[in-house]
């Protein structure tokens, strides 16, 4: 894709007028303003501290709404992937971030969603992005020899994109029932090869009845509010800087697109659930003590509980490979990068030929010697 199409892509995208001649401005990524490439007004974005509020999550479900703001937007649904990227307005066709498909405008739809209330604008611009993905390419094992090659021009079509995520917080307190196993040594006899008379320490467990209560308090607990990329992927892009949110800005949005979410209020929460009992676990364990533990129950209550809706940026693109669509993605605020990735059969074949062949060789001499 030409710099020419990104260009025109941007425009497509979030838009925001310049405050003098009302020209399009883009947000450049690690600065706090927009400069309009035609008159030069420096557009500021305010950067006074911000105090992050948290929404009570059940008085938000009994009144639909609390405190927190809704919206209109125009949705479009990717007929590929299912991916829902918000349109602005006049926009009458684009392309997926995710897979590349033609979006267009017959298959959108306007519906009201939370407004995100606060984001992590981009730190990392385009061109960064590219070589950080070019270079993981490059440390990709068994990967096909052109590869390379797809990586670079396909790291030409990097889309910015604002991923909608939910994060939790909680208070829990769980009554659990288990099992300790304290392990204990019994000198035991044993004849050798030789026939001689040898001892020997054997390891046995001693399991006990375990119950109790654990409290754990959670923050922040983190759930990607969409369908689009794959949960292990968004999670192997974390940490996040959450201690840098700003609140919701259209100028940060500036150039770039913004998903929709897809994953709702309370079947994010059931997911954040999931995140929590591993935490747990982990509590019980530490409680139960011993060497070793089972857990036969848990019975976890969840109280206090807040949430808010925020926007992580990333950079997404997808490549072609032997007609299957890869995806991958750049965290916009540290730079890590994860994606799919092709494995080149007749490089594994090769590696595993040449280690039988080593092992056959050594079995070889061993025997002759």
């Amino acid at each position: 894709m030409s710099e020419q199409t990104l260009e025109k892509n941007a425009d497509m995208a979030n838009t925001v007028k310049c405050s003098n001649c009302s020209a399009n401005l883009k947000f450049k990524p690690g600065t706090k303003s927009l400069v309009c490439e035609y008159c030069q007004t420096k557009n500021e974005i305010s950067s006074t501290p911000t105090e992050v509020i948290e929404n009570d999550y059940h008085t938000f479900l009994k009144s639909n709404s609390g405190k927190v703001q809704e919206q209109q937007i125009t949705v479009c649904k990717c007929t590929n992937c299912g991916a829902s990227t918000t349109l602005p307005q006049n926009v009458t066709a684009s392309a997926c971030p995710y897979c590349d498909t033609p979006l267009v405008v017959q298959n959108a739809s306007t519906c009201s969603i939370v407004k995100p209330k606060y984001l992590l604008a981009f730190h990392i611009d385009r061109n960064a992005a590219k070589e950080k993905f070019i270079s993981w390419v490059g440390g990709l094992w068994f990967a096909p020899n052109k590869l390379k090659d797809y990586a670079a021009h396909s790291a030409e079509k990097l889309n910015g994109v604002y991923m909608p995520y939910w994060t939790y917080d909680s208070d829990t307190t769980t009554g659990y029932t288990g099992m300790r196993g304290d392990h204990y040594y019994v000198t035991e006899s044993y004849r050798d090869a030789n026939g001689k008379t040898q001892t020997r320490q054997v390891r046995h467990t001693r399991w006990s009845s375990a119950s109790g209560t654990v409290r754990k308090d959670f923050d922040d607990v983190l759930i990607c509010a969409s369908h689009s990329l794959p949960t292990k992927l968004t999670h192997e892009l974390e940490p996040w800087d959450l201690h840098e949110l700003v609140e919701h800005d259209d100028r940060y949005l500036a150039g770039f697109l913004t998903e929709s979410y897809q994953i709702n209020i309370e079947q994010g929460f059931e997911s954040a659930k999931e995140i929590m009992l591993d935490g747990i676990r982990v509590e019980v364990r530490r409680d139960i003590g011993g060497d070793e533990q089972q857990i036969i129950s848990l019975n976890a209550d969840y109280n206090n509980i807040t949430f808010k809706h925020i926007l992580l940026p990333l950079w997404i693109s997808a490549y072609k490979y032997a007609d299957k669509t890869y995806r991958f993605t750049v965290n916009a605020r540290s730079g890590e990068v994860q994606g799919e990735r092709p494995w080149s059969a007749w490089k594994i074949f090769f590696l595993v030929a040449t280690i039988i062949a080593v092992i056959a060789t050594v079995i070889i001499v061993a025997q002759k010697n």
